[in-house]
């Protein structure tokens, strides 16, 4: 190799150090959210608590984090509680709640920080719960839509429904509807009235006589010391005929009501 073939490489070997002398800090300019935990389990919590927690996190590259938004799973909130731009070797702190109502069992719900981090531009947290159910009134209905069919106008129609207390504890029940009556065993009901664990009730609603024709529907309300369902809607539903609307049906379906096929 001649003296000149040495100058030439040696040039490029000096022109190539430069480059990748160059490209290491542009490397290490990137932001780097890095997580002190990524997850947290609460453990064994009671049905209705809300549990807190906060994840921390350190910018460990080189230049500004940016973070653009936190978004959460269904039942849990998260707030960024420091500033949106994290500078290299700071640190900042997201804050989360998990309303346990209504929920049961082993749950996890799910955090996502979203930054300008080059590397996880989308980084996933979790928090994780026991959540047990202490002993409480249940409530349980045999049904929610009640369909009482072709009424006669200026008839009194009634429908039952059935009331179980489905719990540990004694459920306290009140009903609620401004034209209704309600009444069980032939006697009017108290309200509210109590029904020990395991025991059933059956519940007459009693309309008022039938003013209008047409379809007819109403909500009643079941208001009850269920922590998880404390209020409850029967959908009733009706049709009401007046007495010349059934003369014609009667006139027009004779032959169908007399024919024994």
């Amino acid at each position: 190799m001649n003296a000149c073939s040495i100058r030439r490489r040696g040039a490029l070997l000096a022109v190539a150090a430069l480059l990748l002398a160059a490209g290491a800090p542009a490397q290490g300019q990137k932001p780097r959210a890095v997580f002190k935990a990524t997850s947290h389990d609460f453990g064994k919590v009671k049905q209705g608590d809300v549990v807190s927690h906060e994840f921390v996190f350190k910018n460990d590259g080189g230049a500004m984090l940016v973070v653009e938004r936190v978004e959460t799973t269904y039942g849990c909130t998260a707030a960024l509680v420091s500033e949106k731009r994290v500078g290299p070797g700071q640190e900042g702190k997201i804050k989360t709640t998990f309303d346990t109502r209504g929920y049961s069992g082993r749950l996890s719900r799910y955090i996502y920080l979203i930054s300008n981090d080059g590397e996880n531009p989308r980084r996933e947290l979790s928090l994780v719960a026991d959540i047990e159910i202490p002993p409480s009134a249940r409530i349980d209905v045999d049904r929610y839509n009640v369909d009482m069919g072709l009424v006669l106008e200026g008839e009194t129609p009634a429908a039952r429904i059935l009331i179980r207390s489905a719990g540990e504890r004694e459920l306290k029940v009140e009903m609620a509807h401004e034209n209704v009556q309600f009444f069980s065993g032939g006697k009017p009901l108290p309200s509210p009235f109590y029904l020990p664990a395991g025991e059933s009730r059956e519940v007459e609603l009693r309309f008022p006589a039938q003013a209008k024709t047409g379809v007819l529907r109403d909500y009643v309300l079941v208001k009850s010391n269920d922590p998880v369902r404390s209020t409850l809607s029967i959908y009733v539903s009706r049709y009401v005929i007046s007495k010349q609307e059934l003369k014609d049906l009667f006139e027009r379906y004779k032959s169908v009501l007399k024919d024994p096929d």
